[in-house]
């Protein structure tokens, strides 16, 4: 039985109970003992859980405005005082895994304030809620056979499993399958506890990234200063080009000084157009996004992760952005698409193949080619 929201509170509890008994019998199938499947039937339904799924936001983050409430001086300050403290083991994982510690630091505080807040909502009975929705049954019914088999494994307390809505949990926010695959015991006492154990956090984030392939020895990326000639059509991922390719381009660090004579390999990204700063972005950057599929959010790593080593703070102003209007995200897109520009589908969201399309829109018509869905950009497809 399939919970669904068009039902009475009455019925939806009983259609939730009949779920949980098909998740029983799952969960014996894949070889769940009984005292982890007795906490089944003490789960509850929970309908901020299919609120929070269902709610699109009416407004598009700009980078800007994302940027300024993630690198700020507090996550600065408390990630120095974080690498501090764990100083020592944070160069045992470093040595272990290649992991430089103050990127660890900067995950951690963008995950969880450095576990200030891991969440409040219970984890077992917010993925049972969503394994028993028709949205993502299959996957959210996958990660909860995996978190019960963690109860059993970790011998955690189901009671004090509480994460995000969507059941990440603990100091890095792992749900099931990455708490499976990869959290490891940092403390050494023999079991993996992400909520109540820094070391394994730390740890189990090593040993993450590194199984996501990051290089030793490569940094995320950089900060750039570009040349007022600038051909912003170069900007994106699909024109990867060599450190030393990008110098003869003009492109400088954001100091002013000379790009070194490099093959590394390197991406240039403009988050917030022409008009914000630019960035050349690294592989190491791309096996954050492996983290979190965001560009905004691994540049907030890896720049929160240069503050917390004291390194400069960005040298272009952030400029003054308004929020944009999924509503008109979406206009922006089918106008594109109505013109012949790919933009991957009009979903109101700005993706890589909005930006593309954008981009060759912008080239066609002579326009600072940024890929920046600016309000002068939808006004004018509007009106073509």
């Amino acid at each position: 039985m399939i919970c669904s929201a068009g039902l009475s509170a009455q019925e939806q509890e009983n259609s939730f109970s009949q779920c949980l008994t098909s998740l029983d019998s799952l969960a014996n199938e894949e070889g769940v003992s009984q005292s982890a499947r007795d906490v089944l039937k003490s789960l509850s339904y929970q309908p901020r859980v299919i609120e929070l799924d269902r709610n699109q936001p009416e407004f598009v983050q700009t980078f800007p405005a994302y940027f300024s409430k993630r690198v700020n001086e507090w996550r600065i300050n408390k990630g120095r005082e974080m690498y501090a403290k764990h100083a020592e083991f944070l160069a045992e994982l470093n040595q272990r895994f290649g992991i430089p510690g103050h990127y660890l630091m900067a995950f951690w505080g963008l995950e969880t304030n450095f576990g200030g807040y891991k969440g409040n909502m219970p984890t077992l009975d917010s993925l049972a809620t969503l394994a028993c929705d028709p949205r993502r049954k299959r996957f959210f019914t996958h990660e909860l056979l995996l978190a019960l088999k963690l109860v059993d494994r970790e011998k955690l307390d189901p009671s004090a499993m509480q994460g995000s809505w969507a059941g990440a949990m603990g100091h890095t926010q792992f749900m099931p399958s990455t708490y499976t695959q990869y959290a490891i015991d940092g403390d050494g006492d023999g079991s993996i506890n992400l909520w109540e154990s820094e070391q394994d956090a730390l740890a189990s984030a090593a040993n993450f990234l590194h199984r996501l392939g990051w290089e030793p020895g490569l940094r995320w990326g950089r900060e750039v200063r570009l040349p007022n000639d600038f051909d912003f059509a170069l900007a994106g991922k699909s024109h990867q080009r060599s450190v030393a390719q990008w110098r003869a381009l003009g492109v400088m660090y954001a100091d002013g000084s000379e790009l070194p004579d490099s093959d590394v390999k390197g991406t240039l990204r403009v988050p917030a157009g022409h008009s914000g700063p630019a960035f050349l972005t690294y592989k190491n950057f791309n096996t954050i996004m492996r983290w979190n599929n965001s560009e905004f959010y691994a540049i907030a790593v890896g720049h929160l992760a240069d503050r917390i080593i004291k390194a400069p703070a960005l040298t272009a102003p952030l400029p003054d952005l308004p929020a944009l209007a999924r509503a008109d995200i979406k206009n922006m897109q089918l106008a594109l698409a109505a013109k012949g520009y790919d933009v991957g589908g009009a979903d109101g969201i700005i993706g890589p193949a909005t930006r593309e399309g954008i981009r060759h829109y912008q080239i066609d018509n002579g326009l600072v080619a940024d890929g920046f869905p600016s309000l002068e950009i939808q006004q004018r497809l509007l009106s073509d």
